[in-house]
């Protein structure tokens, strides 16, 4: 087997330019093209990984299937691929430094000073060549978080400047991605901006082989020429990315723009038949031309930051284009909702869902926005804490246990319907406790999911501490509230479903983790397609 291409992808000018997608938007194309490619996240903070870090600071943290808490970018990898990624595929600042010291106490470095270069950049390289020694891939994408010129940025493009050495011609490929920006006051495109990023990129060491261009207008030919003759490339390798209303465009705009074939040639890889795009283009199309709308509520306590809930938001997405249906999204605040505002603020909505998260912040407004749903017959969604708010929000107005709550919030409760398992009750660090990654779940042959899953042994992946406690399952499903879902292993409650109700569930994983373009959630599917019915049958 020939060896493995390494792509890198660097930002310039600004963040948040869509590094992640214009990776997963080659990494697409080159799959349709035959070939076996991942993508992995280099990210420059210090955090060991992202469990720990605050949404309102770097968005939802993604979970994969092996267990590992990483960047959000790795869902929209998964998302375009259809391919599982795992911890291998994230590695932050923090990591290489502690697996760095590690060494160094332990004295593999045979008392030598250690040093940014050559061990740090040393691990860095190990990371990278890792995923694709040990997955046999043709293609391994590996972003780099932040921008050109930060600080923190620096070993990883030194790293890369390296790796460009060692690999040797046509082993490797820079994509440097930047901001075209255009000057109302003057009514043009500026340049100079990515002049600037890539003379920085320049004096690291490192020239970019293919140039990507964010633009809100459509590049001319002069345009193109002068960043090609000012920033050393050849003219087919300036690609330009103009602003698209939906993500799942930018394959198709990188494929109208040749970026992959131009990939492949600077690889010297074959170019293979044409990349197989029908059914992406279909989806694209029925996301575009919905024949119908429904208006969905999603109550959290990060909305005003919606990459918070970036895999739910895009899973409702992949779902609307399976039915036909556009989503109208409105992300509520949970601490607005209270007892005089709840009916105000979700009248109107075909559809319920209730975030995850942690904490008691907020928790009354997302246990009011559970009694509003159920109570008026609003097909609900309730998601890892939004499964336990069903399950407080029944025990205190069904079961008339008023003061239900989980040990999370209040040690107090004289009913404990979310607690810990005993044996998680001793351990002190919260990472301990946690429950990641993939599960097995049994489904009830006889309830509503298994319609939607089709199937009875399905897994799952889970972010959480808390559980349903079983002591409590006989009264909720004496009344009702049933558990669909069992762990056959450890008898844990997966999933609880409300009979006597449209469409209420409660699921304690996070079914968005595994949503992709071509293979939509089927409980996102059947619960916008209950949705739906809401809104006819109104």
């Amino acid at each position: 087997m020939a060896a493995t291409k390494y792509i890198f992808v660097t930002g310039g000018v600004t963040s948040s330019l869509g590094k992640g997608i214009i990776s997963s938007s080659l990494a697409k194309l080159l799959q349709a093209r035959g070939y076996s490619v991942t993508i992995q996240k280099l990210d420059p903070y210090i955090n060991i990984d992202p469990g720990t870090l605050n949404p309102y600071e770097h968005g939802e943290c993604y979970v994969t299937q092996d267990g590992a808490e990483t960047d959000l970018d790795l869902g929209h990898y998964e998302r375009f691929l259809g391919v599982p990624t795992s911890q291998a595929n994230n590695v932050t600042t923090g990591r290489i430094y502690q697996s760095v010291i590690n060494k160094e106490r332990r004295g593999d470095y045979l008392g030598k000073t250690v040093q940014i270069i050559p061990h740090i950049t040393d691990e860095i390289k190990r990371r990278i060549l890792l995923l694709g020694k040990k997955h046999k891939y043709d293609v391994v994408i590996t972003e780099i978080g932040g921008t050109v010129g930060d600080i923190e940025s620096l070993p990883y493009i030194e790293t890369v400047r390296q790796l460009r050495w060692e690999l040797g011609p046509k082993n490797s490929l820079v994509i440097h991605l930047t901001l075209v920006p255009y000057l109302a006051a003057s009514g043009e495109l500026k340049t100079k901006p990515t002049q600037h990023s890539v003379k920085n990129l320049l004096e690291n060491g490192v020239q970019p082989d293919i140039l990507v261009l964010r633009t809100e207008r459509t590049l001319n030919k002069d345009i193109r020429k002068k960043v090609a003759l000012f920033c050393n490339v050849d003219l087919p390798s300036v690609i330009e990315s103009i602003d698209v209303k939906t993500i799942y465009e930018v394959p198709l705009l990188m494929l109208k723009e040749k970026l992959d074939e131009t990939t492949l040639i600077k690889l010297d890889l074959p170019i293979l038949s044409p990349p197989e795009l029908k059914p992406w283009k279909i989806f694209v199309d029925k996301l575009k031309n919905p024949s119908k709308s429904v208006n969905i509520a999603l109550v959290g306590k990060y909305v005003e930051l919606h990459d918070s809930y970036k895999s739910i938001i895009e899973s409702l997405t992949h779902a609307g284009a399976v039915n036909s249906a556009r989503i109208n999204l409105k992300c509520l605040h949970s601490e607005n909702i209270n007892p005089e505002t709840v009916g105000e603020i979700l009248s109107g909505n075909d559809g319920i869902i209730v975030a995850p998260g942690f904490g008691d912040r907020g928790i009354e407004g997302k246990i009011l926005a559970v009694k509003y749903a159920r109570e008026n017959k609003i097909p609900y969604f309730g998601i890892c804490l939004g499964m336990q708010c069903a399950v407080i929000e029944f025990a205190r107005n069904v079961l008339d246990f008023k003061d239900a709550h989980s040990t999370e919030m209040t040690h107090m409760t004289a009913h404990p319907v979310i607690d810990l398992m005993e044996e998680q009750k001793g351990v002190a660090e919260k990472g301990g406790t946690m429950r990641l990654g993939s599960y097995p779940c049994h489904v009830n042959k006889n309830s509503l999911v298994f319609k939607a899953y089709g199937k009875k042994n399905i897994s799952e992946r889970h972010r959480h501490r808390y559980e349903f406690n079983s002591d409590y399952l006989k009264s909720f499903e004496s009344k009702g509230f049933l558990a669909s879902g069992i762990n056959p292993d450890s008898k844990l409650v997966e999933i609880m479903e409300l009979k006597d109700h449209p469409w209420f569930v409660g699921v304690q994983f996070h079914p968005e983790y595994s949503s992709s373009v071509l293979k939509p959630h089927p409980l996102f599917v059947s619960f916008v397609e209950a949705a739906i019915l809401k809104k006819e049958s109104n």
